[in-house]
């Protein structure tokens, strides 16, 4: 009973700084130019904006966003299946 307990304890504690790292590298931000295309990111793979010849290309923006998102799903699917992070590294020091 108390093993669940304190894993449930760590878990809330992983999450907080799961959520604090995130928060952090949301303010982390590069601005990249090339040609006329000008793209504003974040260090947590967030586009902020896409212009073309100055003109904004939302759309763009919001599919590459979504495409994150859904691969960042999936990630984190093939991590539990795989026993998480450690399940996925195990292999790597044999």
């Amino acid at each position: 009973m108390f093993d669940k307990l304190q894993q449930g304890k760590e878990l809330l504690k992983m999450r907080s700084q799961a959520k604090a790292l995130q928060k952090q590298l949301a303010e982390v931000t590069e601005t990249v130019e090339m040609g006329t295309v000008k793209v504003k990111v974040t260090a947590d793979q967030k586009v902020i904006y896409i212009e073309d010849n100055g003109e904004s290309r939302d759309e763009i923006a919001k599919a590459v966003n979504e495409a994150f998102k859904n691969v960042q799903k999936k990630a984190a699917q093939k991590m539990l299946q795989e026993g998480g992070l450690s399940g996925l590294l195990g292999g790597m020091g044999k």
